[in-house]
């Protein structure tokens, strides 16, 4: 089992809820049944059970590769076992304790789980649920070491004329090809990747200056005037300039038009 409280019922409370049961178990599972909260679920039809969720909710699911079901409104049965684990949890883990910290609330909770909910018989299975999840976690899908979905930011942003994008007031290079298209910028652990129609065109270094122009000079291969090996270097952008100098970009390309 993992419990987890919140004040609040933000959406960043439900990623960081999902996120600690996920590094709990160890792994992903291919579904995520979710309540109708606003913060999740923007339209949920009882009749047609149409569900259009947040689009924050869909970057959250992809980036860790689960598919989100929401509850049927109105319809406790389908949320019954974890509702029903939300009053254990009350009664069992809460009812009649004080504890001087909130972060001495979140350890008793996680040494309750460990020790007394998933060592219990349960009352349906009879089995212990440490030992029942023993054989479920190989259905979960491995972490493989990524950050916190709060660490990753999702941007569009449009390929300029100077081949590059703009982020942070640093700029990109991105394929001269993608002039005028808008692109998939996903920044994360340090590093700042381009995806036009789902394929990666782009992987700089986040650049940590301010004003900063960087560039891999393969994105310029097949421009007239392009020569000189391929290789990645960042150019300093004049901080008020609205229009660069064209010396830039013959230092971009290798020399001049």
């Amino acid at each position: 089992m993992h419990a987890r409280v919140s004040l609040r019922e933000r959406q960043s409370d439900w990623f960081e809820g999902m996120e600690g049961a996920f590094l709990r178990f160890g792994g992903v599972p291919a579904e995520v049944l979710i309540d109708n909260a606003k913060a999740l679920v923007e339209h949920h039809d009882a009749v047609t059970r149409e569900v259009r969720f947040n689009a924050r909710l869909h970057a959250f699911a992809r980036y860790w590769g689960f598919t989100p079901r929401a509850c049927a409104p109105y319809r406790a049965r389908t949320k019954g076992k974890d509702e029903r684990g939300v009053g254990y949890v009350k009664k069992n883990a809460i009812a009649g304790r004080r504890f001087e910290s909130w972060a001495e609330f979140e350890a008793h909770l996680d040494r309750w789980t460990r020790e007394v909910a998933d060592q219990r018989e349960h009352g349906t299975t009879g089995v212990k649920p440490a030992e029942r999840f023993a054989d479920e976690a190989k259905a979960l899908r491995p972490l493989a070491g990524r950050a916190p979905f709060g660490q990753l930011r999702d941007l569009v942003r449009k390929v300029q004329a100077d081949c590059a994008i703009d982020l942070d007031t640093n700029s990109y290079s991105v394929p001269w090809r993608l002039i005028g298209e808008s692109v998939q910028v996903v920044v994360l652990a340090g590093r700042v990747v381009i995806r036009h129609a789902g394929q990666v065109v782009a992987d700089h270094s986040q650049c940590r200056g301010r004003r900063q122009r960087i560039v891999d000079r393969a994105h310029f291969v097949g421009v007239a005037g392009f020569e000189g090996p391929v290789r990645k270097e960042a150019i300093e952008i004049a901080p008020a300039a609205l229009l660069r100098p064209l010396a830039e970009y013959e230092a971009v390309v290798g020399g001049g038009w």
